[in-house]
């Protein structure tokens, strides 16, 4: 072991006023499956994708089973084990947004950030703070938790001298009251207390409701919420006791809390220091060892490095970490953050919760994809989820899906984009070379947010006039792509005004007057250029019969892909307010004009009230 260096004054600074709380939610994967059969819950279950097991419940790890095991393995490690595929996201995708939703129904402050699908952060500090209020210092052992500040019979009982759950470190409940080593964070260790009451009442609530069990940390930021809550799994929480904001020293009774439980983690597994990143801070620290110690080289190099290591080395501090880490394309200040994760300090916030995502993204893996037959395949099926997606995540009250005409968009992503990547021929000694993914992108055709248009239909549609014609320009050769992954995003999204019904009258006589003026000026246009001025100007909605058009079958298509020219795909962009497609320098005056006519309209009916 390297000798320790007691610490200097580069000690990050703490910030400890928040209460932080991290779900996690229990097996999540396999939850799903045993949510929809819950036979599966009794027996050793693991998901595949691929040809590895990704999850498997608590019942198969008993067996030995575990994370990223081939499926050979896990079969001969335990013969009983069930295997379900789990390639298709969609089951998973839904049940993380019902959990999602669920929780962030306890916060008042909006402050619920989604970490994948299985894991989110909420930051309740204030919650916390309105109950350390309320609190009887005289009858703390019969205290009640508000959760609605209007309603004071909302909430439930507990004692507020002991903390719920289990505790780093653990310790007796009658000792945990007086475990704060300074009268500074008793105050601290209130609200920790409350914080451990308010996860437990959820926690329980989230099983009792939606059948999901979670594990839950307790702390006062997004790094020691999630790590503190690894102790105890599944379907139990910990907390992080006091005290956090000690001087730093070699002597461990002197340490605090916090330093005693990031010290005893492997560099890599803390949240934000990657495997490339721990590999770089281990070069640098076996480089600096004596020349002598070749034995104790070799003894660190073959096991991995403890934040305690990385911390206590000598000389070490974020203006090392800054010339280990930093350089060209690097964050600026990577050294001060790093360091201060290696303390225990993360002052990143929970995001507030969005009504939407930002984006909306779809993608396959490949052995081998080199024919426009399987690429038109690969697309319909990839916008045919893509389509669904949008239905589910961007309008509301999507579980009606009786009446789709009914609903309305609560966001509209403006942008579409098509990813690929090609598996580029081995290297002479076996390795391939570095390949990334190239992307073009394209506004979303309008047509895509009428409701009353047919799913297939839209799919069919988007796929012949938007897709492939990306595609093209992506891969411009006949075939010889050798594709491994396909992606197609939505993007750009910007939210649905709510109009009321002044602002919709005001636009119907807009409309009205526009489409005027479009029919006067298609009267002027020559016949040879009267398909692209319509195509530009019309407004009119699609009919019955662009409904019922037949779909041009994939033959066509790849007959069709490769005959156009570059300069034959145009691209235009849509007006939000009217559904006009133009080219985008265009969109400008389109808009001026749509502002000159509101005001022409406030105008006159100011002065019928005059």
């Amino acid at each position: 072991m390297m000798k320790p260096e007691e610490k200097g004054p580069d000690s990050p600074k703490r910030d400890d006023s928040r209460i932080i709380l991290h779900f996690d939610y229990d097996c999540f994967y396999a939850a799903v499956f045993e949510k929809e059969n819950p036979a599966l819950e009794f027996v050793p279950l693991a998901v595949q994708q691929k040809q590895i097991i990704v999850t498997c419940n608590y019942t198969a790890r008993r067996q030995g089973l575990r994370k990223l095991q081939s499926l050979s393995e896990a079969k001969r490690i335990c013969p009983d084990v069930v295997i379900v595929v789990g390639e298709e996201l969609g089951r998973f995708r839904d049940a993380s947004k019902t959990l999602y939703d669920f929780l962030r129904s306890f916060s008042w402050n909006g402050k619920v950030e989604r970490l994948g699908f299985d894991e989110v952060f909420l930051d309740v500090t204030d919650i916390i703070e309105f109950n350390k209020d309320c609190l009887n210092p005289h009858e703390l052992e019969n205290s009640f938790f508000h959760l609605d500040r209007q309603d004071p019979t909302v909430g439930f009982s507990f004692n507020a001298l002991t903390v719920a759950g289990h505790s780093f470190p653990e310790l007796p409940r009658n000792l945990i009251s007086s475990s704060s080593a300074r009268a500074s964070e008793e105050s601290l260790l209130q609200r920790l207390i409350l914080g451990s009451h308010l996860a437990q009442h959820i926690r329980f609530r989230l099983e009792n409701e939606t059948g999901y069990t979670s594990t839950v940390g307790i702390s006062t930021n997004k790094l020691l919420s999630k790590l503190v809550g690894n102790l105890n799994k599944p379907k139990a929480q910990t907390t992080l006791l006091p005290p956090y904001n000690v001087p730093q020293s070699t002597d461990i009774s002197c340490q605090s809390n916090v330093i005693k439980f990031i010290d005893s983690h492997d560099i890599d597994l803390v949240t934000g220091i990657g495997f490339k990143t721990s590999q770089r801070i281990q070069n640098y620290i076996l480089s600096r060892l004596p020349e002598s110690d070749t034995g104790l080289v070799e003894e660190e190099a073959e096991k991995k490095l403890s934040v305690r290591d990385v911390r206590l080395f000598p000389g070490m501090c974020s203006r090392v970490l800054e010339n280990i880490l930093g350089g060209s394309g690097a964050i600026r200040g990577v050294g001060s953050k790093f360091w201060g994760l290696i303390n225990g300090v993360d002052n990143s916030i929970v995001q507030q919760a969005r009504n939407f995502p930002t984006q909306i993204s779809l993608e396959n893996t490949y052995l081998r994809l080199n024919t426009i037959q399987d690429v038109i395949k690969e697309l319909r099926e990839l916008a045919t989820n893509l389509l669904n997606r949008m239905y589910v995540d961007l309008l509301q009250n999507a579980e009606d899906f009786e009446d789709s005409t009914k609903k309305k968009w609560i966001a509209r992503p403006r942008m579409v984009r098509i990813s690929t990547r090609s598996r580029h021929a081995s290297n002479s000694d076996g390795s391939r070379r570095s390949f990334s993914r190239v992307s073009k992108s394209c506004p979303l055709p309008n047509f895509i947010f009428d409701l009353r248009i047919d799913k297939n239909f839209k799919v069919e549609k988007l796929i012949r006039e938007t897709l492939i014609p990306l595609f093209k320009r992506l891969h411009s050769d006949h075939y010889g792509w050798n594709l491994c992954l396909i992606n197609i995003c939505v993007t750009n999204m910007v939210e649905a005004a709510n109009e009321d019904d002044k602002i919709a009258r005001d636009m119907f006589q807009i409309s009205r007057k526009r489409d005027h003026t479009l029919k006067t000026y298609q009267k002027l246009e020559d016949h040879d250029d009267k398909f692209q001025g319509d195509q530009i100007a019309s407004i009119d909605p699609v009919t019955k019969n662009d409904i019922d058009a037949p779909i041009a079958d994939d033959q066509s298509l790849c007959h069709n892909l490769w005959e156009e020219s570059e300069d034959e795909i145009d691209y235009r962009d849509t007006c939000a307010k009217c559904g006009a497609a133009m080219p985008a320098f265009a969109m400008i005056a389109h808009e001026r004009f749509h502002s000159e006519e509101q005001i022409k309209l406030t105008q006159e009916k100011q002065g019928n009230l005059d």
